[in-house]
Protein backbone atom coordinates (compact mmCIF):
# COMPACT_ATOMS: atom_id res chain seq x y z
CA UNK A 1 0.00 0.00 0.00
CA UNK A 2 1.34 3.44 -0.95
CA UNK A 3 1.87 5.70 2.06
CA UNK A 4 1.53 9.39 1.23
CA UNK A 5 3.36 11.93 3.34
CA UNK A 6 4.60 15.46 2.81
CA UNK A 7 6.83 17.35 5.20
CA UNK A 8 4.58 20.43 4.85
CA UNK A 9 1.77 18.54 6.62
CA UNK A 10 3.66 19.20 9.86
CA UNK A 11 3.15 22.95 9.41
CA UNK A 12 -0.58 22.44 8.83
CA UNK A 13 -0.91 20.42 12.04
CA UNK A 14 0.96 23.08 14.02
CA UNK A 15 -1.21 25.83 12.53
CA UNK A 16 -4.37 23.98 13.57
CA UNK A 17 -3.06 23.57 17.14
CA UNK A 18 -1.53 27.03 17.62
CA UNK A 19 -3.05 29.34 14.97
CA UNK A 20 -1.98 32.61 16.63
CA UNK A 21 1.35 31.57 18.09
CA UNK A 22 4.38 33.29 16.57
CA UNK A 23 6.06 31.08 14.00
CA UNK A 24 8.95 33.32 13.01
CA UNK A 25 10.48 36.39 14.65
CA UNK A 26 13.06 38.34 12.65
CA UNK A 27 15.23 41.35 13.66
CA UNK A 28 14.73 44.20 11.17
CA UNK A 29 16.66 47.08 12.79
CA UNK A 30 17.02 49.20 15.90
CA UNK A 31 15.24 52.27 17.24
CA UNK A 32 16.91 55.50 18.41
CA UNK A 33 17.57 53.89 21.78
CA UNK A 34 19.30 50.91 20.11
CA UNK A 35 16.50 48.50 21.05
CA UNK A 36 15.93 45.73 18.52
CA UNK A 37 12.89 46.01 16.27
CA UNK A 38 11.32 42.71 15.20
CA UNK A 39 9.02 41.56 12.43
CA UNK A 40 6.94 38.48 13.14
CA UNK A 41 4.55 36.00 11.54
CA UNK A 42 2.06 33.57 13.13
CA UNK A 43 1.63 29.94 12.09
CA UNK A 44 -1.64 30.91 10.37
CA UNK A 45 0.13 33.60 8.37
CA UNK A 46 2.95 31.22 7.42
CA UNK A 47 0.49 28.57 6.28
CA UNK A 48 -1.52 31.12 4.26
CA UNK A 49 1.48 32.88 2.69
CA UNK A 50 3.18 29.61 1.69
CA UNK A 51 -0.12 28.50 0.10
CA UNK A 52 -0.18 31.68 -2.00
CA UNK A 53 3.40 31.18 -3.14
CA UNK A 54 2.75 27.50 -3.90
CA UNK A 55 0.06 28.55 -6.40
CA UNK A 56 2.56 30.99 -7.95
CA UNK A 57 5.35 28.43 -8.21
CA UNK A 58 3.03 25.95 -9.85
CA UNK A 59 1.95 28.59 -12.37
CA UNK A 60 5.52 29.10 -13.67
CA UNK A 61 6.37 25.40 -13.78
CA UNK A 62 8.13 24.82 -10.47
CA UNK A 63 6.21 21.66 -9.64
CA UNK A 64 6.57 18.18 -8.18
CA UNK A 65 10.10 16.88 -8.70
CA UNK A 66 11.60 20.19 -9.92
CA UNK A 67 15.12 20.40 -8.51
CA UNK A 68 15.43 24.01 -7.36
CA UNK A 69 18.48 25.82 -6.01
CA UNK A 70 17.47 27.64 -2.82
CA UNK A 71 19.76 30.50 -1.83
CA UNK A 72 17.73 32.45 0.72
CA UNK A 73 19.03 33.24 4.23
CA UNK A 74 16.89 32.51 7.32
CA UNK A 75 13.95 34.90 7.68
CA UNK A 76 10.32 35.33 6.64
CA UNK A 77 10.96 34.69 2.94
CA UNK A 78 12.98 31.54 3.67
CA UNK A 79 10.15 29.91 5.64
CA UNK A 80 7.44 30.93 3.17
CA UNK A 81 9.51 29.71 0.21
CA UNK A 82 10.65 26.35 1.61
CA UNK A 83 7.16 25.34 2.73
CA UNK A 84 5.68 26.46 -0.59
CA UNK A 85 8.25 24.25 -2.33
CA UNK A 86 7.35 21.26 -0.17
CA UNK A 87 3.65 21.84 -0.87
CA UNK A 88 4.13 21.69 -4.65
CA UNK A 89 6.57 18.77 -4.27
CA UNK A 90 9.58 20.70 -5.64
CA UNK A 91 13.02 19.56 -4.47
CA UNK A 92 15.21 22.22 -2.79
CA UNK A 93 18.91 21.89 -3.60
CA UNK A 94 20.70 23.29 -0.55
CA UNK A 95 24.40 24.11 -0.29
CA UNK A 96 26.21 25.65 2.68
CA UNK A 97 27.73 28.96 1.45
CA UNK A 98 30.31 28.61 4.23
CA UNK A 99 32.23 26.09 2.10
CA UNK A 100 33.44 28.85 -0.26
CA UNK A 101 32.11 30.13 -3.58
CA UNK A 102 33.94 27.83 -6.02
CA UNK A 103 33.08 24.63 -4.16
CA UNK A 104 29.51 25.83 -3.66
CA UNK A 105 29.11 26.47 -7.39
CA UNK A 106 30.43 22.99 -8.21
CA UNK A 107 27.87 21.46 -5.85
CA UNK A 108 25.04 23.48 -7.34
CA UNK A 109 26.06 22.31 -10.80
CA UNK A 110 26.16 18.68 -9.61
CA UNK A 111 22.54 19.02 -8.44
CA UNK A 112 21.42 19.51 -12.08
CA UNK A 113 18.81 22.11 -11.06
CA UNK A 114 15.89 23.20 -13.24
CA UNK A 115 14.97 26.28 -11.20
CA UNK A 116 16.70 28.89 -9.06
CA UNK A 117 15.24 30.86 -6.14
CA UNK A 118 17.64 33.29 -4.50
CA UNK A 119 18.30 36.72 -3.09
CA UNK A 120 19.82 39.51 -5.21
CA UNK A 121 23.44 38.56 -4.34
CA UNK A 122 22.78 34.99 -5.47
CA UNK A 123 21.49 36.18 -8.85
CA UNK A 124 24.50 38.45 -9.25
CA UNK A 125 26.70 35.40 -8.67
CA UNK A 126 24.87 33.35 -11.29
CA UNK A 127 25.30 36.18 -13.82
CA UNK A 128 29.04 36.32 -13.09
CA UNK A 129 29.36 32.51 -13.34
CA UNK A 130 26.73 31.51 -15.92
CA UNK A 131 28.48 28.26 -16.85
CA UNK A 132 27.41 26.64 -13.58
CA UNK A 133 23.69 27.21 -14.19
CA UNK A 134 23.11 25.98 -17.75
CA UNK A 135 20.39 23.52 -16.68
CA UNK A 136 18.23 26.20 -15.01
CA UNK A 137 15.01 27.23 -16.83
CA UNK A 138 13.09 29.22 -14.19
CA UNK A 139 14.51 32.13 -12.17
CA UNK A 140 12.95 33.72 -9.09
CA UNK A 141 14.43 36.70 -7.23
CA UNK A 142 13.73 37.22 -3.54
CA UNK A 143 13.99 41.01 -3.40
CA UNK A 144 14.45 43.41 -6.31
CA UNK A 145 15.11 42.07 -9.81
CA UNK A 146 17.83 44.16 -11.42
CA UNK A 147 19.32 43.40 -14.86
CA UNK A 148 18.47 39.70 -14.94
CA UNK A 149 15.32 37.96 -16.11
CA UNK A 150 12.74 35.82 -14.37
CA UNK A 151 10.15 36.56 -11.72
CA UNK A 152 10.23 38.19 -8.31
CA UNK A 153 8.84 36.47 -5.24
CA UNK A 154 6.25 39.26 -4.92
CA UNK A 155 4.99 38.56 -8.45
CA UNK A 156 4.39 34.93 -7.54
CA UNK A 157 2.46 35.69 -4.34
CA UNK A 158 -0.97 35.19 -5.91
CA UNK A 159 -4.17 36.49 -4.36
CA UNK A 160 -5.75 33.08 -4.76
CA UNK A 161 -7.46 32.22 -1.47
CA UNK A 162 -7.85 28.83 0.14
CA UNK A 163 -5.46 25.98 0.86
CA UNK A 164 -3.11 24.75 -1.84
CA UNK A 165 -3.76 21.10 -2.79
CA UNK A 166 -0.34 19.84 -1.69
CA UNK A 167 1.40 17.18 -3.75
CA UNK A 168 0.70 13.61 -2.65
CA UNK A 169 4.33 12.72 -2.22
CA UNK A 170 5.36 9.33 -0.85
CA UNK A 171 7.66 8.41 2.04
CA UNK A 172 10.46 7.36 -0.33
CA UNK A 173 10.10 10.33 -2.68
CA UNK A 174 12.92 12.90 -2.79
CA UNK A 175 12.13 15.93 -0.60
CA UNK A 176 15.49 17.74 -0.78
CA UNK A 177 19.12 17.40 -1.84
CA UNK A 178 21.45 18.70 0.88
CA UNK A 179 25.16 18.89 0.14
CA UNK A 180 27.70 17.91 2.76
CA UNK A 181 30.12 20.70 3.69
CA UNK A 182 33.09 18.82 2.26
CA UNK A 183 35.16 19.49 5.40
CA UNK A 184 35.85 15.74 5.83
CA UNK A 185 36.00 14.75 2.15
CA UNK A 186 34.53 15.72 -1.24
CA UNK A 187 31.11 17.43 -0.93
CA UNK A 188 28.26 15.06 -1.88
CA UNK A 189 24.56 15.61 -2.51
CA UNK A 190 22.58 13.77 0.20
CA UNK A 191 19.11 12.72 -0.95
CA UNK A 192 16.51 13.31 1.76
CA UNK A 193 13.08 11.74 1.32
CA UNK A 194 9.87 12.94 2.95
CA UNK A 195 10.12 9.81 5.13
CA UNK A 196 13.66 10.74 6.25
CA UNK A 197 12.50 14.21 7.31
CA UNK A 198 9.46 12.80 9.10
CA UNK A 199 11.64 10.35 11.08
CA UNK A 200 14.21 13.05 11.83
CA UNK A 201 11.59 15.37 13.32
CA UNK A 202 10.04 12.54 15.35
CA UNK A 203 13.46 11.60 16.77
CA UNK A 204 14.28 15.23 17.70
CA UNK A 205 10.87 15.69 19.35
CA UNK A 206 11.04 12.47 21.38
CA UNK A 207 14.67 12.57 22.47
CA UNK A 208 14.89 16.24 23.41
CA UNK A 209 11.31 16.30 24.77
CA UNK A 210 10.30 19.47 22.91
CA UNK A 211 7.28 21.08 24.63
CA UNK A 212 4.44 23.05 22.95
CA UNK A 213 5.46 26.40 24.49
CA UNK A 214 9.05 26.40 23.24
CA UNK A 215 10.98 29.22 21.58
CA UNK A 216 14.07 28.37 19.54
CA UNK A 217 17.17 30.33 18.53
CA UNK A 218 18.47 28.36 15.52
CA UNK A 219 21.96 29.67 14.78
CA UNK A 220 22.37 27.07 12.01
CA UNK A 221 19.93 27.79 9.13
CA UNK A 222 18.98 24.23 8.20
CA UNK A 223 17.80 23.45 11.74
CA UNK A 224 15.41 26.41 11.56
CA UNK A 225 13.42 24.43 8.99
CA UNK A 226 12.17 22.02 11.66
CA UNK A 227 10.87 24.65 14.09
CA UNK A 228 7.40 25.20 12.55
CA UNK A 229 6.79 21.44 12.41
CA UNK A 230 7.91 21.02 16.03
CA UNK A 231 5.63 23.88 17.05
CA UNK A 232 8.53 26.08 18.17
CA UNK A 233 8.75 29.81 17.52
CA UNK A 234 11.92 30.45 15.51
CA UNK A 235 13.75 33.60 16.62
CA UNK A 236 16.23 34.32 13.83
CA UNK A 237 19.54 35.50 15.34
CA UNK A 238 21.27 38.70 14.24
CA UNK A 239 24.43 37.09 12.86
CA UNK A 240 26.17 35.86 9.73
CA UNK A 241 25.24 32.15 9.75
CA UNK A 242 28.30 31.30 7.64
CA UNK A 243 30.69 32.65 10.31
CA UNK A 244 29.58 31.43 13.75
CA UNK A 245 33.12 31.74 15.11
CA UNK A 246 32.88 35.53 14.63
CA UNK A 247 29.42 36.01 16.14
CA UNK A 248 28.78 38.99 18.43
CA UNK A 249 27.96 37.26 21.75
CA UNK A 250 25.95 40.27 23.01
CA UNK A 251 23.46 39.86 20.15
CA UNK A 252 22.92 36.17 20.91
CA UNK A 253 22.43 36.87 24.62
CA UNK A 254 20.12 39.79 23.76
CA UNK A 255 17.89 37.53 21.61
CA UNK A 256 17.68 34.89 24.37
CA UNK A 257 16.69 37.50 26.95
CA UNK A 258 14.27 39.43 24.70
CA UNK A 259 12.20 36.36 23.82
CA UNK A 260 12.72 33.95 26.71
CA UNK A 261 14.39 31.46 24.37
CA UNK A 262 14.10 27.90 25.69
CA UNK A 263 16.08 26.00 23.05
CA UNK A 264 19.25 27.00 21.21
CA UNK A 265 21.32 25.27 18.57
CA UNK A 266 24.95 26.39 18.63
CA UNK A 267 28.00 25.10 16.78
CA UNK A 268 31.04 24.47 19.03
CA UNK A 269 32.66 27.71 17.77
CA UNK A 270 29.61 29.80 18.67
CA UNK A 271 29.21 27.95 21.98
CA UNK A 272 32.80 28.82 22.85
CA UNK A 273 32.54 32.50 21.86
CA UNK A 274 29.25 33.15 23.68
CA UNK A 275 30.26 30.98 26.65
CA UNK A 276 33.58 32.82 27.11
CA UNK A 277 31.87 36.22 27.06
CA UNK A 278 29.04 35.06 29.33
CA UNK A 279 31.37 33.53 31.91
CA UNK A 280 33.64 36.60 31.99
CA UNK A 281 30.63 38.88 32.52
CA UNK A 282 28.79 36.61 34.96
CA UNK A 283 25.73 36.33 32.67
CA UNK A 284 22.89 33.91 33.39
CA UNK A 285 20.31 32.68 30.88
CA UNK A 286 17.59 31.08 33.05
CA UNK A 287 15.02 30.69 30.24
CA UNK A 288 17.18 28.13 28.39
CA UNK A 289 16.05 24.54 28.99
CA UNK A 290 18.55 22.98 26.64
CA UNK A 291 21.41 23.88 24.32
CA UNK A 292 22.17 21.57 21.40
CA UNK A 293 25.70 21.69 20.02
CA UNK A 294 26.84 19.71 16.99
CA UNK A 295 28.61 19.99 13.64
CA UNK A 296 32.08 19.30 15.05
CA UNK A 297 33.52 17.69 18.21
CA UNK A 298 32.52 19.61 21.36
CA UNK A 299 35.23 19.58 24.02
CA UNK A 300 34.36 19.09 27.70
CA UNK A 301 36.08 22.42 28.46
CA UNK A 302 33.74 24.21 26.04
CA UNK A 303 30.73 22.51 27.65
CA UNK A 304 31.96 23.33 31.17
CA UNK A 305 32.42 27.00 30.24
CA UNK A 306 28.94 27.48 28.74
CA UNK A 307 27.30 25.55 31.58
CA UNK A 308 28.10 28.49 33.89
CA UNK A 309 25.42 30.49 32.00
CA UNK A 310 22.69 27.90 32.58
CA UNK A 311 20.34 27.09 35.44
CA UNK A 312 20.67 23.76 37.28
CA UNK A 313 17.82 22.11 35.34
CA UNK A 314 19.27 22.94 31.89
CA UNK A 315 21.70 20.77 29.94
CA UNK A 316 23.95 21.02 26.91
CA UNK A 317 23.29 18.11 24.56
CA UNK A 318 25.91 17.05 22.03
CA UNK A 319 24.12 14.92 19.43
CA UNK A 320 26.31 13.05 16.98
CA UNK A 321 25.59 12.48 13.32
CA UNK A 322 26.34 13.64 9.82
CA UNK A 323 24.44 15.28 6.97
CA UNK A 324 23.43 11.74 5.93
CA UNK A 325 22.09 10.78 9.37
CA UNK A 326 21.41 13.14 12.26
CA UNK A 327 20.80 12.92 15.17
CA UNK A 328 21.65 9.29 15.90
CA UNK A 329 23.59 9.33 19.20
CA UNK A 330 23.54 11.86 22.04
CA UNK A 331 24.80 12.62 25.54
CA UNK A 332 24.06 15.39 28.04
CA UNK A 333 26.49 17.70 29.82
CA UNK A 334 25.69 16.27 33.26
CA UNK A 335 27.09 12.86 32.31
CA UNK A 336 30.04 14.37 30.43
CA UNK A 337 31.19 16.61 33.27
CA UNK A 338 30.53 14.07 36.05
CA UNK A 339 32.00 10.98 34.39
CA UNK A 340 33.29 10.87 30.82
CA UNK A 341 35.40 14.07 30.83
CA UNK A 342 38.11 12.47 33.00
CA UNK A 343 38.27 9.37 30.80
CA UNK A 344 38.48 11.50 27.63
CA UNK A 345 41.49 13.33 29.08
CA UNK A 346 43.18 9.94 29.65
CA UNK A 347 42.85 9.00 25.97
CA UNK A 348 39.71 6.86 25.90
CA UNK A 349 38.22 8.99 23.11
CA UNK A 350 35.30 11.41 23.26
CA UNK A 351 32.08 9.90 24.62
CA UNK A 352 29.21 10.80 22.28
CA UNK A 353 26.55 8.86 24.20
CA UNK A 354 23.95 6.21 23.41
CA UNK A 355 21.83 5.60 20.30
CA UNK A 356 18.68 7.74 20.19
CA UNK A 357 15.21 6.09 20.16
CA UNK A 358 15.20 3.03 17.86
CA UNK A 359 18.46 3.86 16.07
CA UNK A 360 20.76 0.85 15.62
CA UNK A 361 24.51 1.39 15.88
CA UNK A 362 27.22 -1.20 15.25
CA UNK A 363 31.02 -1.11 15.33
CA UNK A 364 32.63 -3.02 12.45
CA UNK A 365 36.24 -3.87 11.61
CA UNK A 366 38.08 -1.01 9.92
CA UNK A 367 38.13 -1.27 6.14
CA UNK A 368 38.55 1.21 3.30
CA UNK A 369 36.82 -1.10 0.81
CA UNK A 370 33.13 -1.26 -0.20
CA UNK A 371 30.98 -3.67 1.83
CA UNK A 372 28.08 -5.34 0.04
CA UNK A 373 26.57 -7.20 2.98
CA UNK A 374 26.73 -6.95 6.78
CA UNK A 375 27.54 -10.21 8.58
CA UNK A 376 28.80 -11.22 12.02
CA UNK A 377 32.43 -11.61 10.95
CA UNK A 378 32.56 -7.90 10.09
CA UNK A 379 31.63 -6.81 13.61
CA UNK A 380 34.55 -5.62 15.75
CA UNK A 381 35.31 -7.44 19.03
CA UNK A 382 33.91 -5.88 22.19
CA UNK A 383 35.61 -2.62 23.28
CA UNK A 384 37.82 -2.59 20.18
CA UNK A 385 38.01 0.50 17.96
CA UNK A 386 36.21 0.06 14.64
CA UNK A 387 34.08 1.99 12.16
CA UNK A 388 30.72 3.32 13.33
CA UNK A 389 27.75 2.30 11.16
CA UNK A 390 24.10 3.22 11.71
CA UNK A 391 20.61 2.21 10.59
CA UNK A 392 17.35 4.10 11.25
CA UNK A 393 14.40 5.56 9.39
CA UNK A 394 16.09 8.96 9.34
CA UNK A 395 19.25 7.58 7.69
CA UNK A 396 19.44 8.66 4.04
CA UNK A 397 19.92 5.78 1.60
CA UNK A 398 21.92 7.26 -1.26
CA UNK A 399 23.67 10.27 -2.78
CA UNK A 400 22.55 12.19 -5.84
CA UNK A 401 24.15 10.77 -9.00
CA UNK A 402 27.16 9.42 -7.12
CA UNK A 403 27.38 5.65 -7.41
CA UNK A 404 30.99 5.53 -6.17
CA UNK A 405 30.06 7.32 -2.93
CA UNK A 406 27.10 4.96 -2.46
CA UNK A 407 29.37 1.92 -2.73
CA UNK A 408 31.81 3.26 -0.15
CA UNK A 409 29.27 4.64 2.36
CA UNK A 410 26.23 2.36 2.20
CA UNK A 411 25.73 -1.29 3.17
CA UNK A 412 22.48 -2.89 1.93
CA UNK A 413 20.42 -4.69 4.59
CA UNK A 414 18.09 -7.66 3.94
CA UNK A 415 15.15 -5.67 5.37
CA UNK A 416 15.37 -3.25 2.43
CA UNK A 417 17.01 -0.42 4.37
CA UNK A 418 20.69 0.49 4.37
CA UNK A 419 23.42 0.90 6.94
CA UNK A 420 25.35 4.16 6.63
CA UNK A 421 29.09 4.03 7.24
CA UNK A 422 29.88 7.19 9.21
CA UNK A 423 33.54 7.23 8.20
CA UNK A 424 34.25 7.73 11.91
CA UNK A 425 36.01 5.39 14.31
CA UNK A 426 34.87 4.49 17.81
CA UNK A 427 34.18 1.77 20.35
CA UNK A 428 31.29 0.77 22.59
CA UNK A 429 31.65 0.51 26.38
CA UNK A 430 29.84 -1.82 28.79
CA UNK A 431 27.15 0.83 29.38
CA UNK A 432 26.24 0.93 25.69
CA UNK A 433 27.91 4.31 25.11
CA UNK A 434 29.88 5.07 21.95
CA UNK A 435 33.32 6.68 22.22
CA UNK A 436 34.46 8.66 19.16
CA UNK A 437 38.13 8.22 18.23
CA UNK A 438 38.42 10.29 15.03
CA UNK A 439 37.95 10.02 11.27
CA UNK A 440 38.85 6.74 9.59
CA UNK A 441 40.84 8.62 6.93
CA UNK A 442 42.93 10.33 9.65
CA UNK A 443 44.25 7.21 11.40
CA UNK A 444 48.01 6.75 11.31
CA UNK A 445 49.30 3.24 10.60
CA UNK A 446 52.92 2.63 11.62
CA UNK A 447 54.97 -0.60 11.54
CA UNK A 448 53.93 -1.48 15.09
CA UNK A 449 50.48 0.04 15.67
CA UNK A 450 47.53 2.13 14.52
CA UNK A 451 47.10 5.54 16.14
CA UNK A 452 43.73 7.32 16.35
CA UNK A 453 43.55 11.10 16.40
CA UNK A 454 41.17 11.91 19.29
CA UNK A 455 42.75 9.65 21.99
CA UNK A 456 46.30 10.65 21.03
CA UNK A 457 45.55 14.37 20.85
CA UNK A 458 43.84 14.28 24.24
CA UNK A 459 47.16 13.47 25.92
CA UNK A 460 48.85 16.56 24.46
CA UNK A 461 45.80 18.74 25.11
CA UNK A 462 46.33 18.13 28.84
CA UNK A 463 49.31 20.52 28.74
CA UNK A 464 48.23 23.90 30.07
CA UNK A 465 49.75 25.83 27.14
CA UNK A 466 48.14 23.69 24.40
CA UNK A 467 44.99 25.06 22.77
CA UNK A 468 44.64 22.08 20.43
CA UNK A 469 46.77 19.43 18.79
CA UNK A 470 46.64 17.39 15.59
CA UNK A 471 48.06 13.97 14.76
CA UNK A 472 49.06 13.27 11.20
CA UNK A 473 51.10 10.62 9.41
CA UNK A 474 53.89 10.82 6.84
CA UNK A 475 54.96 8.06 4.49
CA UNK A 476 53.37 4.95 2.95
CA UNK A 477 50.49 3.16 4.71
CA UNK A 478 51.67 0.65 7.34
CA UNK A 479 55.03 2.47 7.38
CA UNK A 480 53.84 5.91 8.47
CA UNK A 481 55.78 8.18 10.80
CA UNK A 482 53.46 9.82 13.36
CA UNK A 483 53.83 13.61 13.60
CA UNK A 484 52.17 15.95 16.12
CA UNK A 485 51.29 19.56 15.46
CA UNK A 486 50.58 21.83 18.42
CA UNK A 487 48.62 25.10 18.40
CA UNK A 488 49.36 26.93 21.69
CA UNK A 489 47.04 29.40 23.39
CA UNK A 490 49.62 32.17 22.92
CA UNK A 491 53.12 32.72 21.53
CA UNK A 492 55.75 30.42 23.03
CA UNK A 493 58.98 32.22 23.94
CA UNK A 494 61.16 29.12 24.17
CA UNK A 495 59.89 26.60 21.60
CA UNK A 496 62.72 24.10 22.19
CA UNK A 497 61.90 23.87 25.90
CA UNK A 498 58.17 23.63 25.12
CA UNK A 499 58.71 20.76 22.67
CA UNK A 500 60.95 19.00 25.24
CA UNK A 501 58.09 19.22 27.79
CA UNK A 502 55.65 17.78 25.23
CA UNK A 503 57.99 14.89 24.35
CA UNK A 504 58.34 14.05 28.05
CA UNK A 505 54.52 14.10 28.31
CA UNK A 506 54.28 11.80 25.26
CA UNK A 507 56.77 9.26 26.65
CA UNK A 508 54.75 8.99 29.88
CA UNK A 509 51.74 7.43 28.11
CA UNK A 510 51.66 4.21 26.04
CA UNK A 511 49.28 5.84 23.52
CA UNK A 512 51.89 8.45 22.57
CA UNK A 513 55.18 6.85 23.61
CA UNK A 514 56.41 6.31 20.04
CA UNK A 515 55.80 9.88 18.83
CA UNK A 516 59.17 11.60 18.27
CA UNK A 517 58.26 14.52 16.00
CA UNK A 518 56.44 17.60 17.30
CA UNK A 519 56.00 20.93 15.51
CA UNK A 520 54.46 24.20 16.69
CA UNK A 521 51.88 25.96 14.52
CA UNK A 522 50.61 29.48 15.16
CA UNK A 523 47.15 28.59 13.81
CA UNK A 524 45.75 25.35 12.33
CA UNK A 525 44.02 25.21 8.95
CA UNK A 526 40.36 24.63 9.88
CA UNK A 527 36.94 24.57 8.25
CA UNK A 528 35.35 27.97 7.63
CA UNK A 529 32.05 27.28 9.36
CA UNK A 530 32.92 25.61 12.65
CA UNK A 531 36.56 26.64 13.13
CA UNK A 532 36.87 23.15 14.67
CA UNK A 533 37.46 20.55 11.97
CA UNK A 534 41.22 20.50 11.45
CA UNK A 535 42.47 19.95 7.91
CA UNK A 536 45.03 17.31 8.85
CA UNK A 537 45.74 16.61 5.17
CA UNK A 538 47.29 20.08 4.87
CA UNK A 539 49.35 19.52 8.01
CA UNK A 540 50.57 16.19 6.58
CA UNK A 541 51.99 18.01 3.55
CA UNK A 542 53.76 20.43 5.88
CA UNK A 543 55.09 17.54 7.99
CA UNK A 544 56.53 15.84 4.93
CA UNK A 545 58.36 19.03 4.03
CA UNK A 546 59.67 19.54 7.58
CA UNK A 547 61.01 15.96 7.72
CA UNK A 548 62.53 16.28 4.22
CA UNK A 549 60.67 13.19 2.98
Amino acid sequence: MTIYTNISLGLKKTQEKYPYKRAVVYPVGRDKNHRVLYSQMTFTQLERESDKLAFGLERIGIIRGTRTILMVPPGMDFFITIFAMFKVGAVPVVVDPGMGIERMLQCLQQGKPRAFIGIEKAHLLRKLKPGFFKSVKQWVTVGKRWFWGGYTLDQLMTQQEGPFPRAQTTRDETAAIVFTTGSTGPAKGVVYTHGNFEAQIKQIQEHFQIEPDEIDLPTFPLFALFDPILGMTAVIPDMDPTKPALVDPTKIIEAVENHGVTNMFASPALLNRVGKYGKENNIKLPSLRRVISAGAPVTPANIEQFSTLLSDHAQIHTPYGATESVPIISIGSNEILAETKKLSEQGFGMCIGRPICDTRVEIINISDDPITQLHEKLKAPEKQVGEIIVKADLVTEHYFNNREADLLAKIPDPDGKVWHRMGDLGWKDSKGRIWFCGRKSHRVITKEETLFTIPVEAIFNNHEKVFRSALTGVGPIKMQIPVMFIEPYSKINNEKLFIKELLTLAKSNPLTAKIDHIFIEKAFPVDIRHNSKIFREKLAVKAKRKLNL
